[in-house]
């Protein structure tokens, strides 16, 4: 593990926090204004919880059945209850860093002192965090409203020592021997805290989060590879000039123009195509990628915007406000997340399908000015990328289904107390979907392109500097250049991990300096 160290506090996290514990390990402490906020809250919940009168989640029932006053005796029963029936998930289990991300989000939350919990419940979820033990949670259950309630459950009975979770060491066991091993203490819950585990948007916000790293680096990617393609095809980089995306100022727009013009410096190739009469100008998929990966890189920016608002939040209800009301809200509902979740998935799509249209375009015979069919060696003897070609537009398709929006469904729950959910858990597990297959998409246009360039630079004037960082880079991790047909699965696999750990951008930057 990560010897780093996550302090939460009373005021929310940030995004870098999130990702230290979800995917590297990072421990976590609660800062002591936070136990302070715990305490305080506390004493709040306790005096009501004391009082005849019914508070909701005190010492009533939950959703449909809140109209129940609990009696004093059935409370814990109550909140042991609501943890065990609502740990329904169905499913494949998933990923390790999801089920962090989440519980990390919860905790924030309880750190804030506006839900009600006793420190020592904050703490046992930061010493499940620490000891690397991760619940098991499955892949169906949440409707993204009351929060993801079936995964913070499947959190929540591993608290209480109940249910299956992974260990550090990867094996699953029964929850009470992974906390006896590592000497944490079982929870036993009060009143309202089996509640307050349940009733938040933390699976889908850590989704969210871990999303927007991955596209800010796939979108840099994808400049680098739009811009290749653009020389392999012998197009010209006077489109990319910044008086003309001056005149149309969208930061992102700018940003991938930028990005592109400084990848293709020093070009010998880019240009010749003004010598080619039919052609006056390249192809939108050419000459239009800054404006397509800029308005997608201007929609992770409003991303980036939604999720800091929530990672500043206390999403909870009811909740405990300064002034020792407990009162009842909306704020679980997933809506403001869903929404983005979606709108990424859109854009991922998008910057998909216009990869794929320039690796069609390059090897094409009729379209690629001069470029061999198929980038084949012997074409006819040859296939050369044909077949890569039907795999990227077999997960661009898979893409387009899906950009069709979660958020757009409701399906009404808990005897229709629960009548508009967001579906946001939904529209966040097919993002990770989505993410993945884009980060297939880039390398298959990466391979395509970096074979395309080299087979220009056999014939005539030398590609840019950062081109061949690029096409060197890429034959060092495996992924080799052109020559007659061979097993080609490994070469897209190499291809598919180059990108997928940062290996392109990591290339290029000692040529063009930082990239956007």
């Amino acid at each position: 593990m990560d010897m780093h160290t996550v302090v939460v506090g009373t005021s929310g996290t940030t995004a870098e926090d999130v990702i230290a514990v979800a995917r590297h390990g990072a421990r976590v402490e609660l800062s002591a204004a936070a136990v302070d906020a715990l305490a305080a809250s506390r004493l709040i919940v306790d005096a009501l919880a004391a009082k005849p009168e019914p508070v909701y989640g005190v010492s009533t029932g939950f959703g449909a059945l809140a109209s129940r006053h609990i009696s004093h005796e059935l409370r814990a029963q109550l909140q042991r209850n609501i943890v065990r029936s609502h740990a329904a998930g169905m499913g494949p289990r998933v990923e390790r860093e999801v089920v962090r991300a989440l519980m990390f989000l919860r905790l924030k939350t309880l750190a804030s002192g506006h839900t009600g919990v006793r420190p020592e419940v904050a703490q046992a979820m930061a010493d499940l965090l620490n000891a690397g033990v991760t619940p098991v949670v499955h892949e169906y259950g949440s409707l993204g409203c009351s929060g993801d309630l079936a995964p913070l459950s499947h959190c929540a009975l591993t608290l209480m020592g109940e249910g299956d979770a992974e260990g550090p060491d990867g094996t699953v066991r029964p929850a009470g021997e992974l906390l006896a091993a590592h000497g944490i203490a079982p929870v036993e819950l009060r009143e309202k805290e089996g509640l307050a585990l349940l009733n938040g948007t933390d699976g889908m916000l850590g989704m969210l989060v871990m999303a927007l790293a991955d596209l800010r680096g796939l979108y840099t990617s994808a400049d680098i590879t739009a811009a290749l393609s653009l020389e392999a095809l012998l197009g010209t980089d006077r489109v990319l000039a910044p008086e003309l995306h001056a005149i149309r100022p969208h930061p992102g727009q700018g940003a991938s123009a930028d990005n592109m013009l400084r990848v293709l410096a020093g070009s010998g190739l880019t240009g010749h195509h003004q010598d080619d009469a039919p052609r006056v100008q390249d192809a939108y998929s050419v000459r239009c990628a800054p404006q397509v990966n800029g308005a997608g890189r201007d929609t992770l920016d409003y991303a980036a915007v939604v999720a800091g608002r929530e990672l500043a939040s206390s999403v909870d209800n009811p909740v405990v406000l300064p002034d020792g009301r407990v009162e009842s809200n909306g704020n679980f509902h997933g809506a403001p997340v869903a929404y983005v979740l979606d709108f990424l998935a859109i854009v991922a799509a998008d910057l998909g399908s216009i990869c794929e249209r320039r690796t069609d375009r390059l090897l094409d015979k009729h379209r690629s000015h001069g470029l061999p069919p198929f980038l084949a060696d012997d074409a006819g003897v040859d296939s050369g990328l044909m077949i890569a070609q039907y795999t990227q537009a077999a997960l661009v398709s898979e893409m387009k289904r899906l950009a069709v929006p979660a958020s757009a469904d409701s399906i009404p729950s808990s005897a229709m107390q629960e009548d508009h959910v967001s579906m946001g858990w939904s529209a966040a597990r097919k993002l990770r979907t989505a993410v993945d297959n884009l980060t297939r998409i880039v390398a298959v246009e990466l391979y395509a392109a970096t074979r395309a360039v080299e087979l220009r630079a056999a014939a005539g004037p030398a590609p840019a500097p950062a081109s061949q960082a690029a096409v060197a880079a890429l034959r060092a991790a495996g992924a080799q250049g052109p020559g007659p047909d061979r097993f080609l699965a490994p070469d897209l696999a190499a291809a598919d991990a180059f990108v997928r750990e940062g290996g392109l951008v990591a290339a290029v930057e000692p040529v063009t300096g930082p990239l956007a």
